[in-house]
């Protein structure tokens, strides 16, 4: 999604939105850090909400997080069908595009269309895979994510040590093009810097899903503050400097592409080696993102079963195990239809608008909390609070803001569809 943020809203300012973004994890990240190390339970917002402002919000809160986490699965599955499918190419492996594409499409906002493609194959594989992993247990899938981490961070070093070595400095300048308006809205200026903050938002789901495992972490609250903030800055410069690297091997008009990094890459003969290993990087890479939101979103079921405001099938811990199977399984199966079913355009785009409401209640929470409980025992607290918290929701609101209409109404459309669930069901049984 950085290729496309760039090609036609930000130009070369991605680097911008990318710091524009980040500055909203920052706040949201500090006051996650402050509820992980002070309620180490299982649920990311979701608990934090139930603990500080009540049944109904943390409802809110956990509906929210369930699209944020399934859709971002279901985008992340069709992203990664995408690069597998081009591996398996330069191998002389072609599968057919029915069996690689979305078989619905969406036109107008709402208005469903076929394609007369059958299924996403690889992407439903995917996530079979990754809830094996997650059925199985935490020790084992951590292990397999080390492992795969490790080759993503390896294959992103040598793009951008031999990327910045032949990016051509002409192709960021303007930094911030001027804005252009069209039929389908307006582009570049500082409007497009800030609609690309929100499109590339989608990038730093993920730290947040640290803390819905504090109470398998060993040292809650010592570990997960260092988790969620470390991460977050470790990822916001990598972010940085392979912004810079695609804009400055290419020009940002030519990103627009399912591969922008290959194509950057391709443009530069003396870089053609690394184009099957940042395709391998790829496959590696969307897998471990698929293993974290899977695991959150089994987590949030889990906390919200516990609480009775879901069915109690959904806590059941396998004996064996030890983890929430049951959540594990109903978590695989909705991804693997949205991953199957729907293209990407229509998961990605409430992908990232319900992260920045999750995060804006998260830092609501923490103001809350400082206010009507001061007496909590914060083995970390959020620095000047006072001015961290409501900066943490104006700058993820005017994130928001710069979203378009139809992404704004399928939120309102999601989050009535889950008032309905718990004034009708949630509540009387949690009563």
């Amino acid at each position: 999604m950085t290729g496309s943020a760039a090609a036609q809203y930000a130009g070369p300012g991605i680097v911008l939105s990318f710091v524009l973004a980040a500055t909203a994890c920052l706040f949201a990240g500090l006051c996650y850090a402050e509820f992980a190390a002070m309620v180490p339970v299982a649920g990311s917002a979701y608990t934090y909400a139930y603990v500080t402002v009540g049944q109904f919000l943390a409802w809110i809160i956990g509906w929210d997080l369930a699209l944020e986490y399934l859709f971002a699965s279901g985008t992340v599955a069709v992203g990664w069908s995408g690069y597998f499918v081009d591996l398996l190419k330069q191998f002389g492996i072609v599968i057919p595009a029915a069996l690689t594409s979305a078989p619905l499409t969406v036109k107008d906002g709402f208005h469903f269309q076929t394609t007369g493609a059958i299924l996403n194959l690889p992407a439903v594989v995917l996530v079979g895979v990754i809830s094996a992993l997650l059925y199985m247990g935490i020790r084992n899938s951590a292990r397999v994510n080390g492992a795969i981490v490790l080759l993503k961070l390896l294959v992103v070093f040598l793009v951008i040590g031999f990327g910045l070595m032949y990016v051509v400095p002409a192709h960021w300048s303007p930094l911030i093009p001027p804005e252009v308006v069209d039929a389908k809205g307006s582009h570049y200026g500082w409007s497009g810097v800030l609609r690309g903050a929100g499109v590339i938002f989608f990038a730093y789901i993920g730290f947040d899903a640290v803390s819905t495992t504090a109470q398998e972490a060993v040292r809650p609250q010592r570990d997960m503050p260092i988790g969620i903030l470390g991460s977050l800055v470790f990822c916001t410069i990598l972010y940085i400097l392979m912004s810079l690297v695609l804009t400055g091997l290419v020009p940002y008009t030519e990103l627009n592409v399912p591969h922008p990094v290959v194509v950057a890459i391709e443009n530069v003969r003396q870089l053609h080696w690394l184009a099957l290993p940042v395709d391998i990087g790829a496959v590696a890479g969307l897998t471990t993102v698929m293993l974290v939101m899977m695991l959150g979103q089994s987590r949030v079921l889990y906390a919200m079963s516990r609480d009775k405001l879901l069915p109690d099938v959904l806590s059941k811990v396998h004996p064996k195990f030890r983890t929430p199977h049951v959540a594990t399984v109903v978590t695989g199966v909705l991804a693997a239809l949205l991953a199957g079913l729907f293209p990407i355009d229509i998961l990605g785009e409430l992908v990232s608008i319900g992260t920045l409401l999750a995060f804006a209640i998260v830092c609501a929470c923490v103001l809350v909390l400082r206010i009507t409980r001061p007496e909590l025992e914060r083995p970390f607290k959020t620095p000047v609070f006072w001015l961290v918290c409501p900066l943490g929701v104006l700058v993820c609101g005017y994130l928001m803001y710069g979203l378009p209409g139809d992404t704004w109404l399928r939120l309102i459309i999601w989050m009535i569809f889950g008032f309905g669930v718990y004034f009708g069901y949630s509540r009387r049984r949690a009563a």
